[in-house]
């Protein structure tokens, strides 16, 4: 059974950053794609960030250049930086493979705003 568990969440001013961290267990974690994943109120979730087995990475634009995305293959955890946080930033973040697990993570809350 794949588990999950984002935390590192909170609330932030504008500008200001964040570290997300995901455990995850149940899974060969080494040999996945893992990505986070964020839903705001009234929209779909979406795929902010994603890293390789290797480390290659991608980022959906609307966070390139402020947010970095990595992982501890030994650990089994991959982590989000987040700097330079906007307003639409807020949303609950998440992370699982790609493709998705059908199970996710609680999730961690994210909120920016002054």
């Amino acid at each position: 059974q794949v588990q999950l568990v984002e935390s590192g969440g909170g609330l932030v001013q504008p500008g200001g950053s964040l570290s997300l961290s995901c455990a995850a267990s149940g899974m060969i974690f080494s040999i996945y794609t893992m990505a986070w994943y964020r839903q705001a109120p009234g929209k779909q979730r979406e795929s902010v960030a994603a890293i390789g087995r290797a480390g290659s990475t991608n980022y959906a634009d609307s966070v390139k250049g402020r947010f970095t995305i990595s992982r501890d293959n030994p650990k089994n955890t991959v982590y989000l930086q987040m700097t330079s946080l906007k307003p639409e930033d807020t949303a609950v973040y998440y992370c699982n493979a790609v493709p998705t697990f059908s199970s996710w993570g609680q999730g961690t809350q994210v909120t920016v705003s002054s």
